[in-house]
Formats: C-alpha cells, structure tokens, sequence
C-alpha cells in the first residue's frame, strides 16, 4: 500500500508540472533548445506562484510609477503606453512604433525629433517594465534559461537560481541576470544583474519583496533603495489616457 501510495504521488505531482508547463506557453523565439528542463520547470512554477499565466494574459491594463521618475500606464491587449515624467508625455503603439510626444507642453513634430522620442518611450518601458514584470517574462523570447543551482539570498532565504541570458533581443542583450526564486513560495526574491554575461561580479544585487495581488495577479514595489509606487490594475480605462496629454486621475 505504501508502495502504491508513493506511485501515485509521483504520478500526479508529473501531472501536475505537465499542466503547469501547458498552462504557461513559451513566447516565440525562446531559447527551449539552449535552455534546461529543470530551468524551465521553475519557470512555470514561477508564474503560477505570481497569479498564473491566464490571469496574466487576461489582465489588460497596468499602471506604475518607476522609482519616482516616470509613470506608466500599459494596455497589454493593444500596445498602447503612456509615458510620463516630469518634462515629457509620451502617447505612442510599441508594435507600430508610432505615436505622439510633448517636451515641456509643447507638442513635437519635426520628424526626427518625434522618431527619437519614440525609440526613448520605448526604452524606457523595455527598462522600467523589465524591473516590473520580470516574473512573467522568464520565456521571453531570446531568452536561455539555466539552473544554477541552490542558493541564499542576501537576507538568507533558501532558493533556487536560474540564469538568464540573451540573444538579439531588447536593447542590452549582453546582459546576464540570476534570479533567485524562494525555496517554498515560488516568488522571485533577489536578482543580481551583469553588465556582461562573463564579468565575474554583478553591477547590483535588489531584493524583489512587499509582494501584493493586484486584481489578479501578484506585483512587487520593493526593489531595496528603490521603490515601485502607485501600481494600479484596470480592466476599463478612458481612451484619452493614451490620446490626450493633459494630465489624467487614474480611478
């Protein structure tokens, strides 16, 4: 009885992964050939720790402001973004690269003053919404994910490690990350980040903690000496947000 006690359990913790994995699809372009199997079970279990794949997909828009200096507001469904900081307002489409942008109040349109605030609203988001979602994006494409290993985190919390690294993909692809993934909650905890996939010491290392379901999905504020702040989640907004600069309340 012990025996097939044992049997079953194996038998449905397989199932269970099975399912995690179908439930948590690679984007096109991910590294699956590159990357290792236990690497990538990891990963699903990851998402599914953070709220869960369809929770993700089915949650449309996302609001945050980055450490103080830009607010965001990402229609996940569309690709529409408005981007704002203290001078700038960037209204624009991350698939068309097309858009609208003001610099002190003043609308810009000379061209290749325009395509220039484009290409930096879009970096700004690859940057800001990578320290924001990262959690969801570990199948990335152009991403190869590796196991490590086992590990602490600087507050010494037991976890496990994967390594991520890219290939002709965002606008640093010769960065490497290992982020560390709590032992027993499956929340992401600490990343440390590489300028250079061989340098032999990470550029920083931040806890990722204060971890809150917003609507529902989980979203973490805490970066250590910086801070996430105003994290919102709307299943409706007004179409100004992303038409119009003035100024816009978020419910």
């Amino acid at each position: 009885m012990q025996r097939y006690s044992m049997f079953a359990a194996v038998i449905i913790l397989l199932f269970t992964v099975s399912l995690t994995a179908q439930d948590n699809p690679a984007m096109e372009g991910f590294n699956a050939e590159g990357s290792d199997a236990k690497a990538i079970t990891i990963a699903d279990e990851v998402v599914a720790a953070h709220g869960g794949r369809s929770n993700w997909d089915n949650t449309r828009y996302v609001s945050w402001k980055f450490f103080g200096r830009r607010m965001h507001v990402w229609d996940k469904w569309t690709g529409n973004i408005r981007v704002e900081s203290k001078d700038n307002v960037i209204l624009m489409n991350l698939h068309t690269m097309k858009g609208r942008a003001w610099k002190n109040g003043e609308e810009v349109v000379q061209p290749d003053s325009l395509a220039k605030m484009m290409k930096g609203g879009e970096a700004a988001w690859i940057n800001d919404s990578y320290w924001m979602f990262l959690p969801f994006k570990l199948k990335d494409s152009g991403v190869t994910l590796k196991y490590t290993g086992s590990g602490e985190t600087a507050d010494g919390r037991a976890a496990d490690v994967l390594q991520l690294t890219f290939e002709e993909v965002g606008n640093t692809p010769e960065n490497k990350y290992l982020v560390y993934i709590d032992a027993e909650t499956r929340l992401l905890t600490q990343w440390d980040f590489y300028t250079k996939f061989d340098d032999p010491e990470p550029r920083f290392s931040t806890p990722w903690a204060n971890w809150e379901k917003h609507g529902n999905i989980m979203l973490s504020a805490d970066r250590g000496q910086y801070q996430h702040s105003d994290i919102k989640v709307f299943d409706e907004l007004p179409e100004s947000v992303f038409t119009s600069p003035e100024a816009v309340k978020l419910p």
